[in-house]
C-alpha cells in the first residue's frame, strides 16, 4: 500500500520556488536592458513565463493543508531542483543560445549545483543578460533553493524543519538560532553581505562593475561561472584580483555558521572548531606541496611578468598553488592555470582533492572535511578496539560524543559516494571516452568541481559529451549536490510504501 503525500503543498511549495526563479530572472532582464545585449525580450518572455506558472501553482493551492512530512520534504527538495532547472534553462532557449535542450539542461543543472562545468566555447561573445543570469543560478544554488524558500514558509503557515533537514543532511546540526526560518534568514543576510563585499573589492582592484559582480556570485557560491574564457587567468596580471577571490573561496568553504560566530564576536567558537582547523590544515600542506613541486620541476605560470625572476618564480608558484588547491577542495573550480600540465603527480593531486570537499555548513559540494574526519577517527578507533576488545570507546567531535548512528550514516555515505563514482565512471567509459576523462568527468560532476581531467581539463569545457552524457553528468551533479540520500531514496521502492 502506498503512502498517501500531501501533494497539494508540494505543489504550493513549488510554485513559491517558481516565483522566486522568475522574479530572479527579472534581474537578467534588467541588466540585459542596461548593457543593450539584444537579449532583453527573449529574457523577459523567459521571466514572465516562469513568473505565471508559479503565481498559477501559489493560487491553485493556496488552500493546501499545511502539513509537511519527511516524505514531503526530501519530494519538495528533488523536484524543486528539477523544476527549478527546467524553467532556469528557458533564457538558455529563447536566446538560442544552446544547440539542445541536452545542452541547456546541462548548463542549467551544472549553475544550480554550483558545479561551474559549461558547454559554451566562447563565454565572451554570449548576451551580457544570459551571462549575469548564468551566474544568479550558481548563487541561488549556492546557499541552497529550500534554505531560501523556508524564510518566508511562515506566510504560507508552513514549518520548514523537514527541508532544512534534506536539503542539508550531512552529520553538523548546528543552528543559528532556535526557529529554522530565522536561521535561513541569518544565513542568506551572511552571504548577501559577502557577495556585496566580494563585488566592491573586486570593483575596487580593476575588475568591471559586471565582472566583478559575476565573479562574486560565482565565489560566494563555490560554482565557478566566469565571464571569460580563460576563466581567473585572464587576470594573471593582476594578483590583487585572485588574492580577493581566494580569500573569499576560503570563507565559502568555510561552515557559515563559523561566520555568524565571527560578526558576533565569539571567535574563540571558530577556532576551537575541529573541522575549521583541519580544513586549514589541508589547504596549507597542500599548497606547500605543490608549490615545491612547481619550482623544482616546472616553471610557474606568469612568474616573470611582473616581478624579479627569483621573487617571481616564488610568489607565482605560491598563488597558483594555493589558487588551485583552494579551488578545488572547496570544489569552485575556478582556473589561473592548468594544473594538469604542470606535473603528472600534481595532476594525481588535484584528482585525489576532488573527494575532499569544502567544510559541513558551506556551499562547497564533495564529501566533506567533517565526514573525512570522522570517518578517520573511527578507524583508528577499530585499532584500539583490536587491542582493547573491553573497552569503551567512542568518537569524539569538538569534545562531543558522536553517536554511533552518525558514524554508521558517515560510513553509508562513503560506500554509496565510491558506488556512485565508479557507476559514474563506467557509464562515461562506455560511451568511448578514456580511463583518465572517464574518471575526472564522473569525479567532478560528482563532486560538483567543475574542472576535471583529459579532454574535460581545466582549459577545456564539456563540448564532448554526447547528448546521453550531457544527462549522465546532470544526474551526476545532481546526487552530488542533495549528497546522494535526498535522490536516491526516491528510487527506493519503501520510500513509496505507508509503512
Amino acid at each position: 500500500m502506498f503512502h498517501k503525500l500531501n501533494y497539494k503543498v508540494i505543489l504550493q511549495l513549488l510554485g513559491v520556488l517558481l516565483t522566486f526563479n522568475g522574479g530572479l530572472m527579472l534581474l537578467a532582464v534588467g541588466m540585459s536592458w542596461m548593457t543593450q545585449d539584444q537579449a532583453t525580450q527573449q529574457l523577459l518572455t523567459a521571466a514572465v513565463s516562469v513568473l505565471l506558472l508559479g503565481l498559477f501553482l501559489l493560487i491553485a493551492f493556496r488552500e493546501a493543508q499545511p502539513q509537511i512530512q519527511k516524505r514531503e520534504g526530501y519530494l519538495v527538495v528533488s523536484l524543486g531542483w528539477l523544476v527549478m532547472t527546467l524553467t532556469g534553462m528557458l533564457p538558455y532557449l529563447m536566446t538560442d543560445s544552446v544547440p539542445s535542450i541536452s545542452h541547456a539542461f546541462f548548463e542549467t543543472m551544472s549553475g544550480y549545483t554550483t558545479t561551474g562545468a559549461t558547454i559554451f566555447d566562447d563565454i565572451e561573445s554570449l548576451p551580457k543578460g544570459l551571462l549575469f543570469w548564468r551566474s544568479i543560478t550558481h548563487w541561488i544554488g549556492g546557499m541552497g533553493i529550500i534554505v531560501l524558500t523556508i524564510a518566508i514558509l511562515p506566510i504560507l503557515g508552513i514549518g520548514g524543519m523537514q527541508l532544512f533537514a534534506a536539503e542539508v543532511p550531512g552529520p553538523n546540526s548546528d543552528k543559528l538560532h532556535p526557529r529554522i526560518t530565522d536561521t535561513a534568514k541569518r544565513l542568506w543576510l551572511l552571504y548577501f553581505g559577502y557577495t556585496l563585499a566580494e563585488t566592491l573589492l573586486l570593483w575596487f582592484a580593476g575588475m568591471s562593475f559586471f565582472d566583478a559582480i559575476n565573479h562574486a556570485m560565482s565565489t560566494l557560491s563555490t560554482g565557478g561561472f566566469s565571464t571569460k574564457n580563460n576563466s581567473i587567468a585572464f587576470w594573471n596580471d593582476q594578483p590583487l584580483i585572485q588574492y580577493i577571490i581566494l580569500f573569499f573561496m576560503l570563507v565559502a568553504g568555510t561552515n557559515f555558521v563559523l561566520s555568524y560566530f565571527g560578526f558576533t564576536g565569539n571567535f574563540r567558537k571558530i577556532f576551537k572548531d575541529i573541522e575549521f582547523q583541519y580544513y586549514l590544515w589541508f589547504i596549507g600542506l597542500f599548497t606547500l606541496f605543490v608549490t615545491s613541486v612547481l619550482l623544482l620541476h616546472t616553471t610557474a605560470p606568469g612568474a616573470s611578468t611582473t616581478h624579479p625572476q627569483l621573487w617571481g618564480q616564488a610568489e607565482s608558484a605560491f598563488r597558483h598553488s594555493l589558487f588551485q588547491v583552494v579551488a578545488i577542495i572547496t570544489t569552485t573550480g575556478f582556473v589561473t592555470a592548468d594544473f594538469t600540465a604542470w606535473a603528472p603527480l600534481l595532476t594525481l593531486t588535484f584528482f585525489g582533492l576532488m573527494f575532499v570537499g569544502g567544510s559541513a555548513g558551506s556551499t562547497s559540494g564533495g564529501i566533506k572535511v567533517v565526514r573525512h574526519l570522522l570517518m578517520i577517527r573511527s578507524g583508528i578507533l577499530e585499532f584500539k578496539r583490536a587491542l582493547h576488545p573491553n573497552a569503551i570507546l567512542q568518537v569524539r567531535y569538538n569534545n562531543r560524543v558522536v553517536s554511533e548512528g552518525i558514524v554508521q550514516n558517515i560510513l553509508g555515505f562513503f560506500i554509496l559516494y565510491l558506488l556512485s563514482f565508479i557507476i559514474g565512471t563506467l557509464g562515461f567509459a562506455m560511451m568511448g571516452f578514456d580511463f583518465e576523462s572517464s574518471v575526472g568527468v564522473a569525479a567532478s560532476s560528482l563532486g560538483n568541481v567543475g574542472p576535471a581531467l583529459g579532454v574535460f581539463g581545466p582549459v577545456e569545457n564539456y563540448t564532448a559529451l554526447p547528448s546521453v552524457g550531457l544527462w549522465w553528468s546532470s544526474f551526476l551533479m545532481l546526487l552530488g549536490r542533495l549528497e546522494l540520500f535526498t535522490v536516491l531514496i526516491l528510487l527506493t521502492p519503501f520510500f513509496w510504501r505507508k509503512n
